[in-house]
């Protein structure tokens, strides 16, 4: 069985969650709980550049802040 995530030939949206990870959805489903749509529509492959271009730290947001390590005012 074929899913709709496999199609090549329909539009799809992407969409962002609160980690700053991104996936590609079916335009015609609605949105789940948890992502927001960034606005960008197409075909699969427009939306994967997409994506590919933007997500370029794999990292959730949460472990990249936890790796970075608390902020000083000064820079020590």
């Amino acid at each position: 069985m074929t899913s709709c995530f496999d199609r090549e030939d329909g539009t799809f949206r992407v969409l962002v969650n609160h980690e700053e990870q991104y996936s590609i959805w079916p335009d015609w489903k609605a949105v789940p709980g948890g992502w927001n749509d960034v606005g960008i529509r197409g075909d699969k492959k427009t939306c994967l550049e997409y994506i590919e271009k933007t997500w370029t730290d794999m990292r959730p947001l949460s472990l990249r802040r936890f790796m970075d390590g608390p902020s000083t005012v000064d820079g020590r």
